[in-house]
């Protein structure tokens, strides 16, 4: 069964965010493709961004954010929670 994880993307270093901008993006468009992520974005106030990803357990989940280019490269850190989607109506 497929589960959601919510990984928040805080900023650690703006210069190193911006260089690795491309291959985050671009490993984001794969995991969307293979149908990994639910839904991602950053924060307006520029405090790092979201993902959540879809996987079987915490530990794939971890392994997916942690291949993100931004958390291999130190731009970002990672905090993994698991997320209880309850959908709603959006009007």
């Amino acid at each position: 069964m497929n589960r959601y994880f919510a990984v928040l993307l805080p900023m650690l270093d703006e210069e190193k965010s911006r260089v690795h901008r491309p291959e985050h993006l671009a490993y984001l468009d794969r995991m969307r493709e293979e149908g990994r992520i639910f839904a991602n974005g950053r924060f307006a106030d520029g405090w790092g961004g979201m993902v959540i990803y879809i996987a079987e357990n915490v530990d794939e989940a971890e392994a997916l954010a942690k291949n993100d280019p931004f958390v291999l490269h130190g731009a970002r850190r990672c905090e993994i929670h698991e997320w209880e989607l309850v959908k709603g109506r959006l009007e």
